[in-house]
C-alpha cells in the first residue's frame, strides 16, 4: 500500500486547519495591552495583530474568524491607539466597511453583527449626529440588535441586549422622524444585558446612567462606586481604565 498520498493529505490537511497568521494574530491582540499607559496604548501588538488577521483571512477556513478579529482590532486601535479625529474616522470606517462585507457574507453570525455595531457607534460619535442621522445609524443598531437577540442573546455578556439598550439611551426622541427612542427601554434592555453571562464595565456604567436618567440616582451612584472599587482585568486593563475613569467622572457630577 502506497501511504505516502495519506501523508501528504494529512499535511495538506493540517496546514489548512492550523494557518500560523491566524494564530499569530491572537497572540498579538492577547497582548494589545502591552506598554500601555492608562487610555493610551502602544500599536505595536495591535498593527501585529491586524496584519496578521489580513493574511488569515486569505485562508477560507479562517476567514470568518479572523474577520471578527478584525473587527475587534479596528475598534481597539480607533478608540485607544488613535489620537485625533481624522485617524479615528478611518479606522472606525474600514470596520464599518468590513463590518458590512461581513454581515453580507456570514447574515448568521452574531459576532460579526456585534462588533459591526461597535465600529459604526463608534464611527458615528466621531462623524458626528447629521452623518449619523444621513446613514441611518439608530436605525441600523437597533435591526442588527435585535437579531444578534435571536442569533445567540448570550454572546458577548448579553451583547445584544446591551447594543440594543444603549441605542435607546443615546438616540434622541424625534417625533415623526425618530419616535422608538426610550429609556425605559433602555432600562429595560441594558438590565437584561447586566443580569446576562458576566456583566462588563461598559454594561455597568451605561446601565448607572439610565438609572440616573431615571431619576434613580441611589441606584446609579451605588453601581458606578463598586464599579470603580474592583480592579482592572488582567485581559482587558486599557478598556477597564476607561471605564473607571468615566465613573469616577459620573460620580464627582452626580455627588
Amino acid at each position: 500500500m502506497n501511504i505516502k498520498p495519506f501523508i501528504l493529505l494529512f499535511v495538506f490537511t493540517f496546514l489548512m486547519g492550523n494557518d500560523p497568521s491566524y494564530q499569530n494574530g491572537v497572540s498579538a491582540y492577547n497582548s494589545r495591552a502591552l506598554n500601555a499607559s492608562g487610555m493610551l496604548a502602544n500599536p505595536d501588538q495591535i498593527n501585529l495583530a491586524i496584519n496578521a488577521f489580513k493574511k488569515a483571512q486569505q485562508n477560507p477556513n479562517y476567514e470568518l474568524d479572523a474577520g471578527v478579529y478584525l473587527l475587534q482590532c479596528y475598534y481597539y486601535k480607533g478608540k485607544f491607539v488613535a489620537q485625533e479625529d481624522d485617524s479615528k474616522k478611518v479606522i472606525f470606517s474600514l470596520g464599518k466597511d468590513l463590518g458590512e462585507l461581513l454581515i453580507e457574507k456570514y447574515p448568521k453570525s452574531a459576532p460579526v453583527r456585534y462588533w459591526y455595531l461597535v465600529n459604526l457607534g463608534s464611527w458615528s460619535e466621531i462623524y458626528g449626529l447629521f452623518a449619523a442621522a444621513k446613514e441611518g445609524v439608530a436605525d441600523l443598531m437597533r435591526k442588527h440588535s435585535e437579531i444578534i437577540i435571536d442569533l445567540d442573546p448570550n454572546y458577548s455578556n448579553g451583547g445584544g441586549y446591551f447594543m440594543l439598550g444603549a441605542v435607546h439611551f443615546k438616540s434622541p426622541y424625534i417625533p415623526f422622524i425618530l419616535s422608538w427612542p426610550s429609556n425605559d427601554e433602555a432600562l429595560n434592555f441594558l438590565t437584561k444585558a447586566h443580569e446576562t453571562g458576566k456583566a462588563t464595565p461598559t454594561q455597568t456604567v451605561y446601565l448607572a446612567r439610565s438609572f440616573y436618567k431615571d431619576k434613580q440616582k441611589e441606584k446609579a451612584i451605588q453601581l458606578l462606586t463598586v464599579l470603580i472599587s474592583q480592579p482592572l482585568s488582567d485581559d482587558e486593563p486599557v478598556e477597564d481604565f476607561e471605564k473607571h475613569h468615566e465613573a469616577k467622572g459620573y460620580l464627582a457630577d452626580w455627588n
